[in-house]
């Protein structure tokens, strides 16, 4: 089943149980697919991978969100934030775990022929097909540094 495909059974069951936070993140990402899709041009659809990018988006700003509002005190939106970054994350699959992230970042240093933390561009460029949606960029991006660094 793909990703929209559960988006859609999602918003079913999301309407029949009547859970409205779940059932507004699900639109909103819905709405960002088709929207992407109409920027896409003439009826083409997303690819499994360009829809986990997008959920991974939206997570990334609900983090975001999280911590402005956070640094503002507001408690009642940090909670709201958390409940929908839940939600999104039930959409993608499952995180890759550190020993493999580090696995592959190697392979992928030995791959491109990266040497210092300046060719970090290569590494990344192989490993985020990858690795979308089953790690955060971040994350990624920190795993790399620490490789590089240690050559």
């Amino acid at each position: 089943m793909t990703t929209q495909e559960k988006l859609a059974e999602e918003l079913k069951g999301a309407m029949r149980t009547g859970d409205a936070a779940r059932l507004s993140v699900i639109r909103l990402l819905r709405s960002a697919i088709k929207n992407k899709e109409i920027d896409k041009g003439k009826g083409q659809k997303l690819t499994e991978e360009e829809v986990l990018q997008l959920i991974s988006s939206a997570m990334k700003q609900r983090r975001e969100s999280i911590e402005q509002f956070a640094k503002g005190g507001r408690q009642d939106l940090v909670e709201q934030e958390e409940k929908e970054l839940t939600i999104l994350q039930s959409f993608l699959p499952e995180q890759i775990s550190d020993e493999a992230l580090r696995i592959k970042v190697q392979e992928a240093i030995a791959q491109s022929g990266a040497t210092d933390v300046k060719e970090m561009g290569k590494v990344m460029k192989l490993l985020i097909p990858q690795l979308v949606g089953k790690a955060e960029g971040n994350k990624i991006s920190q795993v790399v540094r620490e490789c590089l660094g240690q050559k």
